[in-house]
């Protein structure tokens, strides 16, 4: 599974922004056809990201497209304008229901079919922004099938749907994030963090995205360029936790060799749910490009 430690939005309406974002080196450029677009001028978005979609070169980042939902009843029209460009993926906003992700599905399967690409060559993310979507966690990931590639949990309006008063530590978020984490984990997904707002602290972002981390989170939504190397940092391992991880699996192999699934190290107990978070530590630092 490719990295996806951070994903930096961008209007989708901004073709400079855009250009920007496609050299910045990041996991994952977004081209938000939603909450960044005002109503009036969501055609001219659709426009400028197909041709960006179409004519810039991203480098190694993953390319996507946030759609509006379909509750809006701009999602098809969205769709029908991004999808013939060949996004990599597509986040569709406030997720609430199976039912979304199977209509998403639908027409993305269409146009592969209508242009003769591979199945499942486009992805699928889900963006939980409601109380009903995370209610409904369970029943969307099943829906989404071997498409869906991630969960992400949209804090602000998240909090706004629970009547939650925003703090700093997003305590009131806990229950909700923990759930995306869980759900992810189950149905082998990565799960994506909420979005620190305040673009003007870095170390606020990098701080943030350790705690997901912690949580169990694989990376992080951005909603600016300085935001893009302390986030990306954070879901990196260091050349410390790489060297000891590496350690862990030669000493457990080594172990296993002789009859013993539990070894000390360093004077702490090592078993088998040490050993699974080392190797989890050696695959991120296989999606950084930190290691082979």
């Amino acid at each position: 599974m490719r990295a996806r430690r951070a994903l930096l939005y961008m209007p989708g309406d901004d073709l400079r922004k855009i250009q920007k974002a496609a050299g910045l080196q990041v996991d994952c450029v977004v081209m938000d056809l939603e909450d960044a677009v005002a109503t009036h001028c969501k055609d001219e978005a659709r426009k400028v990201t197909a041709s960006a979609l179409g004519s810039l070169d991203f480098g190694g980042s993953e390319r996507l497209v946030r759609i509006n939902s379909f509750v809006s009843g701009q999602a098809e029209d969205d769709l029908r304008a991004v999808l013939p460009a060949r996004p990599d993926g597509i986040l569709l906003s406030k997720t609430t229901q199976p039912a979304d992700l199977v209509r998403l599905d639908e027409l993305i399967r269409r146009a592969e079919m209508e242009h003769g690409w591979p199945e499942n060559s486009i992805l699928m993310i889900a963006i939980l922004e409601n109380a009903l979507g995370i209610v409904n966690l369970a029943e969307i990931c099943r829906a989404g099938g071997s498409r869906l590639s991630a969960l992400v949990c949209g804090g602000e309006d998240l909090a706004a749907d629970m009547n939650a008063i925003r703090s700093r530590d997003a305590r009131e978020l806990f229950y909700a994030r923990s759930a995306v984490v869980l759900h992810a984990a189950a149905f082998r997904l990565q799960a994506i963090d909420m979005v620190c707002t305040d673009f003007t602290d870095p170390g606020l972002a990098a701080q943030e995205a350790r705690a997901g981390m912690q949580m169990g989170f694989s990376g992080k939504q951005i909603i600016h360029p300085n935001q893009v190397e302390p986030v990306q940092s954070a879901f990196t391992p260091d050349e410390d936790e790489i060297v000891y991880a590496m350690q862990i699996i030669r000493q457990f192999e080594h172990s296993i060799q002789n009859g013993h699934a539990a070894f000390a190290l360093d004077g702490a107990m090592v078993d088998l749910p040490v050993v699974i978070r080392a190797r989890s530590l050696l695959e991120r630092a296989r999606a950084g490009g930190k290691i082979e």
